[in-house]
């Protein structure tokens, strides 16, 4: 397995000149920037607002990182003024709306322990919605994420505080707007199958995934992974692991852990080993594969082989083939 190249000299794009967090997935991933900003309006217009922006608002307080922007013509939520680590005392939430909260918190806290009682009452609370409800709470939590490490790779973006809230197709959804993002994020091509397929595992072993965990990368067999490649990341600090994915599996657990706390250290290890595109495209992927928490906490993660693992590949056009042969 070889190790990322290090950048030349001259190739590293200051934030400032692409524009901060937001300008630099614009500039490298103008398809995956397009699928972010309409996720990030249609989950406004598709799901009580008030519900969605109290639910980003704790998401983000977990971990000392900006919520996401609500839409400055819906004016401020009927909460806005309150320490919002005390939502549990806000009387004028329904029973419906403190599982959603409860659920939102255990969801951006570690969703691997959202219990079966939880998730029991959120389907009793939304019935069919319930799935809606979770999608939602994905936005809320894990897009404030990526914008906030995208910012400290390339600098503050621009103020995101959207005016208005913008058109959306009438018959788009919240899914649909993630199934864009799943689909596109894949055609970025510039980190090597390898460090792809570890960052992944990584995040499904940390969110508990029963299906992510049971799935390895034809590409990255191919490329020369094997049984212990991939163990070796449970323990890849003292690991043999080149550098550049040690660096790139380092900010994948502060992603999922603590992206608040995203250290001078870990930018910098992402700096001296990724180009500036590659860069974007790796928290793209930990953003794309962080979709799995939705379906680790509605417990429909079900793996579709009882031992093993099943060999997969995902083409540059977000299609996935499963079942696949060892290469």
């Amino acid at each position: 397995m070889q190790e990322q190249r290090p950048r030349v000299a001259g190739e590293e794009i200051e934030g400032s000149d692409v524009g901060g967090g937001r300008g630099a997935v614009a500039v490298y991933a103008p398809r995956a920037a397009a699928a972010l900003d309409a996720l990030e309006a249609v989950v406004w217009q598709r799901l009580d607002a008030n519900l969605v922006d109290l639910a980003a608002r704790v998401c983000a307080s977990l971990h000392g990182i900006p919520a996401l922007a609500r839409p400055v013509d819906l004016g401020p939520g009927p909460w806005a003024s309150r320490e919002v680590s005390a939502w549990r005392s806000f009387g004028e939430l329904s029973d419906a709306q403190l599982v959603a909260i409860e659920f939102a918190e255990q969801f951006g806290l570690d969703v691997s322990a959202v219990s079966d009682e939880l998730r029991a009452a959120l389907l009793r609370a939304y019935g069919d919605a319930a799935a809606v409800v979770g999608h939602a709470i994905y936005v809320a939590d894990v897009i404030p994420r990526a914008r906030f490490v995208l910012d400290r790779l390339f600098g503050a973006s621009a103020a995101a505080v959207p005016t208005s809230r913008p058109r959306v197709d009438p018959d788009a959804t919240i899914w649909t707007a993630i199934e864009e993002l799943i689909r596109v994020v894949p055609g970025l091509q510039g980190l090597d199958a390898i460090t792809t397929e570890l960052v992944r595992l990584r995040g499904a072993r940390q969110h508990q995934c029963r299906l992510c965990q049971s799935l390895r990368s034809r590409s990255a067999l191919a490329a020369g992974a094997a049984d212990d490649t991939f163990a070796a990341i449970d323990a890849y600090v003292t690991s043999d692991l080149p550098d550049a994915v040690k660096a790139a599996l380092a900010v994948t657990d502060t992603f999922i852990w603590t992206p608040g706390r995203l250290s001078d250290e870990e930018v910098a290890g992402l700096r001296k080993h990724f180009s500036p595109a590659q860069q974007v495209e790796l928290v793209l992927d930990i953003t794309r594969n962080a979709t799995n928490k939705f379906a680790v906490s509605l417990a429909a993660d079900a793996a579709n082989v009882s031992e093993g693992y099943e060999i997969y590949e995902v083409a540059a056009d977000g299609s996935i083939r499963y079942g696949l042969s060892h290469p």
